[in-house]
């Protein structure tokens, strides 16, 4: 496996990457990348100034990973967007190796803190089809993860839970915001 930049150029690196993303939201997060003219449009979008694209690619060059990341507060803060991998290469380490590979290049660009949201929309974890407005800081302080929900991934990467954004994907349906320092 290899890491490398997505180009602009490289057509069948940027049909596989849509594709990744349309299969592999396909189960928890359907409506992310409904279909193909959905994911296309957001690779082309991850071509913009201020934006990272690194692919991880086999020994033919077939994609098997992309992550993303995107430049906020002056460069200080970068959002990772989108992180997917394969369904069929997951929990072999590309996830883990793309997030590291993503840190370095932002650290070289001189950031400071990188940020994300993870969804739950499935009642994944605890804070999952509860009105989170009632204690927010309680639910967030005794969040569980139920059926397989990633933030536990990132935490596995160094990411902390700093929020949440209760209903962003409508009622008991919230964005649960995680960050990692990078230290320089």
């Amino acid at each position: 496996m290899q890491i490398i930049d997505l180009l602009p150029d490289n057509k069948k690196a940027i049909h596989q990457a849509a594709a990744l993303l349309v299969r592999g939201f396909r189960e928890h997060w359907p409506d992310a990348w409904p279909d193909m003219k959905a994911a296309m449009n957001e690779v082309q979008e991850s071509f913009n100034a201020g934006r990272i694209n690194r692919i991880a690619t086999d020994d033919n060059g077939d994609v098997l990973g992309w992550i993303g990341g995107i430049s906020e507060y002056k460069g200080n803060v970068w959002e990772l967007h989108p992180l997917v991998v394969s369904p069929e290469h997951r929990k072999m380490g590309i996830g883990r190796a793309l997030v590291a590979d993503l840190e370095e290049r932002i650290r070289e660009r001189g950031g400071i803190t990188i940020r994300l949201g993870t969804d739950d929309e499935d009642n994944m974890t605890s804070l999952g089809g509860v009105d989170l407005y009632r204690n927010v800081l309680e639910h967030l302080a005794s969040i569980r993860n139920i059926k397989g929900h990633p933030y536990e991934f990132y935490q596995k990467l160094g990411f902390v839970i700093v929020g949440v954004v209760p209903d962003a994907n409508g009622p008991g349906k919230p964005d649960i915001i995680m960050a990692k320092r990078i230290k320089r």
